[in-house]
């Protein structure tokens, strides 16, 4: 009964063994994996415009935080004309805690009333599209 014994202790332990060998042999390249995307943190932009609605000439606010890009690093608002993404003049700089803030006042020319899609760029992010609607 001993010997029986021992063989079952022995195989259990040997079998623990293997799963907590294989365990962290699986672990450690994803550790490796993880501490690497860390440090490859991907830079990424927020966008809030003041108003949903807004009057020809009139002047909004657009308020936003950024992750991974630098201070100092300069964002510009951008707007869909068809296709393309066109950059208007106005820009702000990323400041010490990740903030930015600009304003732009849409010109309605040629009638072009309705709703306008606005993004902002900036240090190889891009945030995500809002949408402000032209009275």
């Amino acid at each position: 009964m001993n010997r029986a014994y021992r063989l079952a202790a022995a195989s259990t332990l040997g079998v623990i063994l293997l799963a907590g060998g294989a365990t962290a042999a699986v672990g450690a390249p994803l550790a490796t994996t993880q501490r690497a995307s860390a440090v490859s943190q991907k830079a990424t932009l927020t966008a809030k415009p003041s108003v949903s609605t807004v009057e020809a000439r009139e002047a909004f606010r657009i308020a936003g935080t950024s992750t991974g890009l630098k201070p100092s690093t300069k964002v510009t608002l951008q707007n869909k004309q068809g296709a393309k993404w066109v950059s208007l003049p106005a820009a702000a700089a990323v400041a010490q805690d990740g903030s930015y803030a600009t304003s732009y006042a849409m010109r309605d020319k040629l009638g072009a009333k309705g709703k306008k899609q606005f993004r902002v760029v900036g240090g190889g992010a891009v945030s995500p599209v809002f949408t402000v609607t032209l009275h």
